[in-house]
């Protein structure tokens, strides 16, 4: 099982970086599957993939040039994008109170959430007050209507607290309210579709065949230690059980939950984001204005996140470069990552994006040195 794909001379320090992360750590080629990718002035100018989808027992079914695979909070950069052509187009205001567009969000003291909160992991909103069943999270309805009825959980705006789920839940809505579409049915037709990207929010049966098996981490999520505050921590991990291996069951590839059920590769990821890195356009498809894409470098909170171990810095929708998280040498740049490793940036200083995803999950919530190799790989390779 060789590594497969293309890659430009120019970036051959990538293809090394990716070829060790199966031979030099805890993973081998033969029982593991990722892709990496890279776009450079809107070109794709690395592509390669390898390993297994582990989808039978001696681990034998190569990873494909079209295999996808559940991204976790990556798919929360395609979120962002569909919020930032829905503003793009004059339709949501960032700066509006979250009620404008959808009345019942005020109930429980939450008039005063602007939709940049919402965007910014700072509405106080970090999980369900009321315990949600995964089962749940498949009932639109009730996962959105029990949020709207909650109060935060600290000050909006104050600062930081990962809304691991139930950001998408909250985007969703609004995309919803304002346009009549979900967040992934708006996404398909106004920017993946477009593009003729393979990434998904809400897979269809038809795909089902090429999905990779996740093979998650042992044992449950615990708080870490380094978290701004144990105790909303704790009750954000609580307010649903999620583990792992429930994306490999067919409820959750089915349903729509934009903050972490979106299903692609890394060239898929790269892909959707090229336009962004090249000021809104690229294979002549435009997405944004290049004023469209200012919001996300309008700095919404810097300091310890209050659910994540992690000093983190947010703009709208994406996570912004800092001392703290050196992620890119570059101010105009942004990024985010899954759960278990998988991880976009984009960098409009110097027209790229970088996309890593795998199926063997690392321990943790922040991700590990398997994609952090890869992008210190490309910066070198530019230099």
């Amino acid at each position: 099982m060789a590594i497969q794909g293309t890659c430009d001379d120019r970036f051959s320090g990538v293809r090394e970086a990716f070829e060790a992360n199966f031979v030099e750590r805890d993973d081998t080629i033969y029982d593991t599957g990722a892709s990496v990718a890279v776009t450079y002035d809107g070109e794709l100018v690395v592509d390669l993939w390898g390993g297994s989808v582990d989808t039978d027992a001696d681990r034998s079914v190569p990873w494909e040039r079209d295999t996808i695979i559940n991204v976790w909070s990556t798919t929360k950069t395609v979120s962002a994008l569909a919020c930032l052509v829905l503003a793009d187009n004059g339709e949501l205001d960032f700066y509006a109170p979250v009620a404008r567009y959808w009345p019942e969000f005020k109930d429980g003291g939450k008039g005063e959430i602007e939709v940049r909160h919402v965007m910014s992991h700072t509405a106080g909103l970090s999980g369900w007050a009321q315990p949600m069943p995964v089962e749940g999270l498949y009932d639109w309805e009730r996962a959105t209507s029990m949020l709207a009825a909650q109060e935060p959980w600290w000050e909006p705006g104050t600062a930081s607290g990962y809304h691991a789920v139930t950001q998408g839940y909250l985007e969703g809505e609004l995309m919803r309210r304002i346009t009549g579409q979900t967040l992934g049915q708006f996404a398909a037709e106004q920017v993946t579709g477009p593009l003729g990207v393979d990434f998904h929010i809400g897979l269809a049966p038809e795909h089902d065949a090429r999905v990779a098996h996740v093979i998650p981490p042992v044992g449950a999520l615990t708080v870490p230690e380094g978290v701004g505050d144990a105790a909303i921590a704790q009750r954000t991990l609580e307010s649903v059980p999620i583990t792992g291996d429930v994306a490999n069951t067919t409820a959750w590839r089915r349903a729509e939950i934009p903050a972490a059920g979106g299903h692609g590769n890394a060239r898929a990821v790269a892909l959707v984001h090229a336009p962004m890195a090249c000021g809104g356009e690229a294979g002549g498809v435009r997405l944004l204005s290049p004023k469209g894409i200012e919001p996300v470098f309008d700095e919404q909170c810097y300091g310890q996140d209050l659910v994540l171990p992690l000093v983190v810095r947010h703009g709208i929708g994406f996570g912004l470069p800092s001392p703290q998280m050196p992620i890119s040498p570059n101010p105009r740049a942004c990024f985010w990552g899954g759960w278990g490793g998988s991880l976009a940036l984009i960098d409009l200083d110097a027209r790229l994006t970088i996309a890593y995803v795998m199926n063997k999950m690392g321990e943790g919530t922040v991700g590990d040195m398997r994609g952090a190799n890869l992008i210190l790989a490309t910066y070198l390779s530019l230099a």
